[in-house]
């Protein structure tokens, strides 16, 4: 396994966890377009799409946990890595993202 694939994995977390994760605090980050996120998102969510996360990052905190979503969880990867790459030590991703989240009969805020 490359060192790439082993840090993608350990950044992964369930739907189960990572809606735990956010009733202890966590933000969930979601960083679809905003027309996925329109479709329908998770309560309390914000948005800030994977184009604009990297010119938006003052308006998060660093100490903050956070659980990045996206669809499918391979965009709200990259955004975890990126995130921890900058210094972002607590960063989660929804590993299956919304897909995972609604099989898991987790709540959806409609657009």
């Amino acid at each position: 396994m490359s060192e790439s694939s082993r840090r993608a994995e350990d950044v992964n977390i369930s739907a189960q966890e990572a809606q735990a994760r956010q009733q202890a605090g966590a933000i969930m980050l979601d960083v679809r377009e905003p027309d996925e996120w329109q479709e329908g998102h998770i309560p309390g969510a914000r948005h800030v799409p994977l184009g604009e996360l990297e010119m938006r990052l003052a308006e998060l905190d660093p100490t903050q946990e956070i659980v990045a979503v996206c669809h499918s969880g391979y965009r709200s990867g990259i955004a975890a890595q990126a995130l921890r790459a900058t210094g972002f030590a607590r960063v989660w991703n929804l590993d299956g993202g919304m897909v995972a989240w609604e099989r898991a009969h987790l709540p959806v805020t409609p657009g």
